[in-house]
């Protein structure tokens, strides 16, 4: 299998070396994708200029808002027809288990849905201004977008990142993880057999350090999104401020869930377990710090060891709580940061097993939970992006806050508590971009805008807001006496 670059519509090979496709359940290499050189990510962009086109005239930028939702639903239609494809493959390329890439696909469509219905839904303004004078505002698409889509979610984040852009009008070049190109290469093809336009919608394959680094310095690019870590933030921050090239950044997290004395603990359990063990833990969103209220603290980590000891790692066609991990350098990470974790003295008090089907050679980490983790440690302070709960005491509301905030981090948090006015006012001082009551993620909410502070990035994510971030905002002033 050796996969070309998407471009207008057309297959197309790279000059240089391939990257190998490795399948993290066994180890071993599957296929080969296109190592993309600056002229791929030219004709790339080049691509996408001439479907946009000097002043919107081109082939996909002269398409009215209802041309461009029905082109939209054509394609959540073809995504829904072939789920079942789109799903096998994102198994494969990403271990994870074929319930999870099921869920994946379907919020992919979900997301193509949505924002078909929300591209003759952008509206301006009139603003009330002197005697004399109409002013209005109108929304524009920038242009030319970049998206740097990461391997733990590739179709979901495509979704919630293409789909938003195209949905306003943008052409897209995306650069999918070298770890996970698959999916999207397919996406591309399958966006071209339902209509849409050369150059709307391009993928280019390869490094992060070559291709994504090119994109991202690109003169012909006019907004990017990324998601990835947050030292690859910054890199694409300053690669975009030499040309003035707004940015969205959905970084890293180290998402802490809140549970207090007087919580549903029964209901808090299995969505606790869920928020780490998904997708193995390789989530932006993961809740990878819990902090309870010592009233409560032994008796809900008895309670999540029980659970912790009953999870299995396995191959994905076994559907069990967790596949491998994405890669051997993901793998290596993890068992380090576990390693020097224990040398340290933090204390496991449950782990996970890995099922014995599974491969010797796949990267598979069982799920661990840690006890009594100090709150300055690195394993309480840093992203781990695998399947490890880092467990640690509160006392009050306060002590609780400054636990909660005392990380670089601000993504996501979940609060469990009965108490309404305590679950208000813990919200507002919770420094992050989502805050989930008991509850957490709200199934995935296609609709609900998603992104952090510090650390955690800039810019909104999902929902009507991450449309609006797609669009340049433009005055008019009519003086008509």
């Amino acid at each position: 299998m050796m996969k070309k670059h998407f471009i207008s519509n057309t297959w197309v090979a790279s000059q240089a070396a391939t990257i190998p496709v490795i399948d993290p359940s066994t180890g071993l290499n599957i296929g080969e994708i296109a190592r993309g050189e600056q002229q791929d990510v030219d004709a790339a962009v080049a691509a996408a200029r001439a479907a946009i086109g000097g002043t919107f005239d081109g082939p996909w930028g002269c398409l009215s808002a209802v041309q461009r939702s029905q082109l939209l639903y054509r394609f959540f239609a073809a995504i829904s027809e072939r789920a079942e494809e789109l799903a096998a493959i994102e198994a494969v390329d990403t271990g994870k288990s074929l319930k999870t890439a099921r869920a994946d696909a379907v919020a992919l469509a979900r997301y193509f849905e949505y924002y078909a219905g929300a591209c003759d839904k952008l509206q301006g303004q009139t603003l009330p201004y002197e005697v004399g004078y109409l002013v209005m505002t109108i929304r524009e698409p920038h242009g030319v977008t970049a998206h740097v889509v990461p391997w733990n979610y590739p179709m979901q984040i495509f979704g919630r990142t293409v789909g938003a852009s195209l949905a306003a009008g943008n052409a897209c070049v995306v650069k999918p993880a070298e770890d996970a190109s698959l999916s999207l290469l397919r996406l591309a093809e399958l966006a071209a057999e339902v209509g849409f336009p050369p150059g709307a919608l391009n993928v280019v394959t390869g490094y992060g350090h070559e291709v994504g680094a090119w994109l991202c310095a690109h003169p012909g690019i006019d907004h990017i999104s990324l998601t990835g870590s947050t030292a690859t933030g910054r890199l694409v921050a300053e690669a975009a401020a030499k040309h003035q090239c707004p940015v969205t950044l959905e970084l890293g997290g180290k998402s802490p869930q809140i549970v207090f004395d007087d919580a549903d603990l029964d209901a808090a359990l299995p969505v606790i377990v869920n928020s780490i063990v998904q997708n193995a833990g390789q989530t932006c969103s993961a809740g990878s710090r819990l902090l309870v209220q010592r009233g409560v603290y032994e008796t809900l980590l008895d309670a999540l060891a029980h659970r912790f000891r009953a999870l299995r790692s396995g191959p994905p066609a076994l559907e069990l709580d967790m596949g491998p991990l994405v890669n051997r350098k993901q793998y290596d990470q993890v068992k380090s940061i576990l390693l020097r974790a224990e040398t340290d003295g933090m204390r496991v008090m449950a782990r996970g097993e890995v099922h014995p089907e599974a491969a010797s050679g796949g990267f598979y980490q069982e799920a661990v939970l840690l006890r009594d983790v100090p709150h300055e440690h690195g394993i309480a302070q840093h992203e781990i992006f695998g399947p490890v709960l880092a467990a640690m005491p509160f006392d009050d509301e306060a002590d609780a806050i400054r636990l909660a905030n005392g990380t670089d981090y601000g993504l996501v948090a979940g609060v469990w508590t009965s108490d309404g006015a305590r679950q208000l006012r813990i919200a507002r001082k919770l420094r992050c971009g989502q805050v989930f009551i008991n509850n957490y993620g709200a199934g995935g909410g296609v609709e609900l805008p998603f992104g952090g502070v510090k650390s955690s990035g800039y810019g909104r994510e999902k929902g009507f807001e991450a449309l609006l971030g797609f669009t340049v905002l433009k005055t008019i002033a009519v003086k008509h006496g």
